[in-house]
């Protein structure tokens, strides 16, 4: 019999997305354009989505016209984004030991992911399959908890997490070593929409409660449920904008 997960390690965490990949696509957020318009050269052609899940970054990428290649270690989480992006390259693999070939493509952009690399095997992986001079970038998205109810629902999210803040690393400078040059941050406000009722969902698609115990994570998502009807900016609607901060690292392949 498969052994139980434990929220407290990265690694089960890491896995633990194939659980659901569907409500993963459905209610995760997406990155705004401008950060994308950022993070990739305007000459880039071909781009490899690291980490790509389900595709939330992978579809910016492909409204921009470029030949985007994507790489999960999760099947079914790759098997979500096809589903969506039929015409998209796929290829099961990780970070540290990228499926493609030398000098292979033109920037890697990682999304929601650099915390659960290696970072010195990662980045001596990717530039190795980015041509000379292309770029690397790492985004990820944080919501604004200066707002009340958002601050609620992240403790909520978090209570008895012992690896928050490792878990969400946006504030953090990713250590991209010597592969590259000058790491630079760019950081982008927007709104993303959703259906009130879609915040127990959005809670559940994390990778703390996709591993607790049942009967911990059915508690934790009925504090979120008490939370929509009680919170006087969330009682009685029935779509909400979650605040979020995008920060964006970007640097260069020597």
């Amino acid at each position: 019999m498969p052994s139980t997960p434990d929220p407290q390690s990265s690694s089960d965490r890491a896995s633990s997305f194939s659980t659901g990949a569907d409500v993963y696509a459905r209610v995760r957020p997406t990155y705004p354009a401008e950060a994308v318009d950022w993070m990739v050269p305007r000459d880039a052609v071909r781009v490899l989505d690291l980490a790509a899940g389900t595709g939330l970054l992978t579809g910016r990428l492909v409204d921009r016209g470029l030949d985007v290649v994507a790489v999960d270690a999760s099947r079914p989480m790759l098997d979500e984004l096809t589903t969506t992006l039929p015409d998209v390259v796929t290829h099961v693999g990780t970070a540290e030991e990228i499926p493609l070939p030398d000098a292979a493509v033109d920037a890697v952009v990682v999304g929601q992911a650099w915390h659960w690399f290696d970072p010195p095997r990662a980045a001596a992986e990717i530039a190795r399959v980015l041509r000379p001079g292309g770029t690397l970038a790492v985004v990820w998205n944080d919501r604004d908890e200066r707002i009340d109810w958002v601050r609620r629902f992240g403790e909520i999210l978090h209570r008895g997490d012992e690896l928050h803040p490792v878990s969400e690393q946006g504030g953090n400078t990713p250590a991209v070593g010597d592969p590259f040059g000058e790491l630079e941050v760019a950081e982008f406000r927007w709104m993303h929409h959703l259906a009130t009722a879609d915040l127990r969902a959005l809670a559940g698609s994390r990778s703390y409660l996709l591993t607790l115990p049942a009967t911990e994570r059915e508690q934790l998502l009925q504090e979120v449920d008490d939370l929509v009807v009680t919170h006087p900016d969330l009682a009685g609607t029935s779509e909400i904008a979650m605040p979020y901060i995008t920060t964006a690292y970007r640097a260069r392949r020597r």
